[in-house]
């Protein structure tokens, strides 16, 4: 019997009302481009800091061009804090965001931050001299379990790889930063998910990207059925982080941003985590509408924001759910069984299984 992975439309079902973006992936949002750079080499018992290695970095980019010089607005919201998370006093100080967002492993975030940093220097010589200088923005979540976490294998050239693979079309499951993550006791990694919001004569999209790593076989909830396979378990690991990363061409402010933040949690406890001490889950939020010329030296500038009191704003709040569902589940859907350090095991969910559960 075929147990092909696929994501949660290939087998005709659907998280929520709104309708999804054309790829259903969060490059949807127009000018969006996400890339990875997977590192997967050695076989057998942990040797730390030689391998097995399974792990890797993957970069957003919120736009096509230079993200130093045209800032996006954006905010964070930390559900859980025991997280590693570089960057996001000045994204919730400033609102903006002036970096490539990258995700890995913990032990690796300084190092990926240092790379991001040398990538914007080379677009932006002046940083640091003439103008001020750069706050890059690295999430991460721990895939110490299959992966030589203290080996912190992604490099410069990782970074930069990943950089230059950014596509609007990209892999999801075990990939780049997603490729030692497991979540509710099987395989995981990236996910993600887009729908449109669309009133009168106005069409938005919004997008997230998940790297999931968290709960445990128990808690899991597949579109309000629990996820009954709990035969072999030695110990439920519930602890764990997911970054959640939200994008939207929807003219909002930073403010507005950290409303549509906060909504993501709701998104994770639909699929049954419970925010487990010693869980890191960070959501970081922006739209590419309104961005902030880095040169412009006017005393003034005007601003446009959707009123929240429309249906609009509040569609906004429906798609951030409705897309960390989506994401998260399609992050286990799609992740292939990985056998890591110390052969270590995390297993793909069934599909065949899965199908079964909600034919009921």
């Amino acid at each position: 019997m075929s147990d092909k992975r696929c994501r949660l439309r290939d087998l005709g079902l659907q998280v929520g009302i709104l309708p999804t973006g054309k790829l259903n992936l969060i490059t949807d949002v127009p000018g969006l481009k996400v890339g990875h750079c997977t590192i997967t080499e050695g076989e057998g018992k942990l040797i730390p800091g030689q391998g097995p290695i399974r792990t890797g970095v993957t970069i957003i980019k919120p736009h096509s061009g230079n993200v130093y010089r045209e800032k996006v607005r954006a905010s964070s919201y930390v559900f859980n804090g025991y997280g590693k998370t570089i960057g996001l006093v000045q994204v919730q100080e400033l609102g903006s965001i002036e970096s490539f967002i990258a995700l890995t492993n913990t032990l690796n975030v300084p190092k990926v931050a240092d790379a991001l940093i040398d990538f914007h220097l080379k677009e932006n010589p002046d940083i640091g001299i003439s103008t001020t200088t750069i706050n890059t923005v690295v999430g991460e979540c721990h895939d110490g379990k299959l992966n030589d976490i203290q080996g912190r294998h992604v490099k410069q050239q990782h970074v930069f790889e990943a950089i230059e693979n950014a596509n609007e079309i990209f892999e999801e499951g075990s990939v780049g930063a997603g490729t030692g993550m497991s979540a509710l006791g099987f395989k995981a990694g990236i996910g993600s998910s887009s729908r449109m919001i669309e009133e009168g004569n106005l069409s938005y999209h919004l997008g997230t990207l998940v790297l999931s790593n968290f709960g445990g076989k128990n808690d899991l909830s597949i579109l309000g059925h629990k996820f009954d396979e709990i035969d072999d378990i030695e110990e439920e690991r519930v602890k764990g982080s997911i970054m959640i990363i939200i994008a939207t061409d929807a003219p909002l402010n930073s403010r507005q941003l950290l409303r549509l933040a906060k909504r993501a949690p709701l998104g994770i406890s639909r699929t049954g985590s419970f925010g487990s001490h010693g869980s890191g889950d960070v959501v970081i939020a922006f739209s590419t509408s309104n961005t902030i010329d880095h040169d412009n030296k006017q005393e003034l500038i005007e601003l446009k924001i959707v009123n929240e009191r429309t249906k609009l704003f509040k569609n906004l709040l429906r798609a951030v759910v409705e897309t960390t569902e989506e994401s998260i589940l399609n992050s286990l859907l799609t992740a292939e069984t990985v056998i890591g350090r110390d052969e270590n095991k995390s297993e793909a969910i069934s599909i065949q299984k899965v199908k079964k559960l909600l034919s009921k």
